[in-house]
């Protein structure tokens, strides 16, 4: 499985619409299909923590017999704010299967200009990364998609997550389109990014809600995982 959704989930030199002190704290409930079939749930989490600085978690647990198979993985990032950019300071990943446990680290050096990831990392991604202002890990350009989203706008944000650096661009509807999930009806802003010929990862932003109301994940034309809200509350 892709780090969620890294998903997710992607790093940012833009100029922001909003102050990073617009952080809002939530807790956010998903339900996660696969090709219409329930996986799961999903838990999507900000909330401050000490020093100004900020966490964002990501957790998925498979239901029923996907338990056992195992869509149990689990995210995080703690960050501080500089300016409007969200800036990595860590970022951890733990997934378990049947048999398995993988788990890895990284930590943003901010002094040392580099990322270095540490645990079940591939050989080709355990090198430090070199970092650039704006760089984000996965689950903060979540974040920054939600800030940033306004109809009609190209995103550019550069990805610094599990030992690799990469730019990604997300394109923006030009007006919001009706998105059901679950009971709720919502107009959402659609957020698209293109990974390659094959792959997509696409974000439904609704204006007032501060996590997405969906986050859509495909290969080879074949929905991954598909996260669709049900409940978010405030955090304080």
């Amino acid at each position: 499985m892709r780090p969620l959704l890294q998903l997710l989930l992607f790093g940012a030199a833009l100029a922001c619409s909003l102050p990073a002190a617009a952080l809002v704290p939530f807790v956010a409930q998903y339900d996660v299909y696969r090709g219409g079939s329930e996986l799961g749930e999903a838990t999507m989490q900000l909330s401050p923590s000490d020093a100004g600085r900020w966490r964002i978690d990501l957790t998925m647990r498979g239901t029923g017999l996907m338990r056992i198979a195992g869509i149990n993985a689990e995210q995080s990032t703690v960050f501080d704010t500089v300016g409007d950019t969200y800036r990595p300071l860590s970022q951890a990943t733990l997934r378990r299967a049947v048999f398995t446990r993988r788990q890895r680290t990284g930590i943003y050096d901010w002094s040392a200009r580099q990322a270095r990831w540490q645990g079940d990392v591939k050989k080709t991604r355990q090198a430090p990364v070199p970092l650039q202002p704006g760089d984000m890990s996965g689950l903060l350009i979540n974040l920054a998609v939600i800030r940033d989203a306004q109809p009609g706008r190209t995103l550019e944000y550069r990805f610094v997550d599990d030992g690799r650096a990469r730019v990604h661009r997300y394109l923006v509807a030009a007006e919001p389109e009706p998105v059901k999930v679950g009971d709720l009806s919502y107009n959402a802003l659609r957020v698209s990014r293109l990974h390659s010929d094959a792959d997509e990862t696409v974000i439904w932003v609704v204006d007032g809600v501060p996590t997405p109301v969906r986050i859509l994940q495909r290969e080879n034309g074949s929905d991954t995982y598909d996260l669709r809200l049900t409940e978010y509350r405030g955090n304080e």
